[in-house]
């Protein structure tokens, strides 16, 4: 359990730099972040299955692919939300992605819900709703883009689950890696922007601080059960706020600091219920 709760740590840490990255170098197109992100990421995970004389096609290959595919939406569709959303807003809207998660369990694991996570996820959503409504740095574009990427998100958590250890974690993160580099590489082709000066150690970086943020969450959520380790994924939101709000001088009003209250206090209170 211990180990569980380090290596989520540890991947938080690591997807708040890469969030920050990913902000500051929103002039650059959405894919060819992903492309960044992913490339680096692949060649990291196959040399180690190489060096480890891991299988590198795994044992479940269904299921990773899925897993992959889902991922890679969620990832471009979330990096594709900063350009329209202060990065804390960003990064707290996504956290909705276990109720996606729970609902998901409920049909394709044959998980039950008690009935007061149903008033939980309400209050979730109450926050998204004064998000929209009182928030004016929240677009509908924006908005529309992260929780579609918490949709997807959920349904990364239910694979994972299914996958469970029958694969080793860092198979599975090489293939979302993979496609990934491929889908992303062959689509910024087309919309390609030079990047700059220090804009090429920073997206050399993502990846890096990808990799290790996707490894340690991966293995966290194989090591302990997943409502045991989740909760502390949630700190990622407070280092993304303080980001913004000294890196990116992002604003938040009282109606903002509710709204992401509501989300986090009801996922939160969810996952303890569920444990319980």
């Amino acid at each position: 359990m211990k180990k569980a709760l380090f290596y989520m740590l540890l991947s938080t840490a690591s997807f708040s730099l890469m969030n920050a990255f990913i902000k500051y170098l929103d002039h650059i197109p959405g894919f060819q972040l992903v492309f960044f992100r992913s490339i680096t990421s692949f060649v990291f995970a196959t040399t180690y299955l190489i060096h480890h004389k891991i299988p590198i096609l795994g044992n479940q290959r269904k299921l990773l692919s899925l897993r992959a595919i889902a991922g890679l939406i969620s990832m471009s569709l979330f990096f594709l939300s900063f350009k329209h959303l202060p990065i804390g807003t960003a990064v707290s809207l996504r956290y909705i992605a276990p109720i996606f998660a729970a609902i998901f369990a409920v049909f394709l694991l044959k998980e039950k819900l008690k009935p007061i996570q149903f008033l939980f996820f309400l209050m979730a959503f109450a926050g998204v709703i004064i998000l929209k409504g009182f928030d004016g740095n929240v677009s509908n574009t924006g908005m529309a883009l992260v929780i579609t990427a918490s949709l997807f998100t959920g349904l990364v958590y239910i694979l994972i689950r299914k996958i469970g250890k029958g694969d080793h974690p860092v198979v599975v993160v090489n293939y979302f890696m993979f496609y990934a580099t491929v889908i992303g590489g062959l689509i910024c082709i087309f919309n390609w922007i030079q990047p700059q000066g220090w804009d090429w150690v920073l997206l050399g970086s993502l990846g890096v601080f990808g990799y290790f943020g996707q490894v340690y969450m991966t293995k966290a959520f194989q090591a302990a059960p997943t409502n045991v380790v989740a909760p502390i994924k949630y700190t990622e939101v407070i280092f993304t706020i303080a980001i913004g709000v000294f890196w990116f001088d992002d604003n938040y009003t009282f109606w903002s600091f509710l709204g992401l209250l509501l989300i986090i206090g009801g996922l939160v209170a969810n996952t303890l219920v569920k444990k319980n």
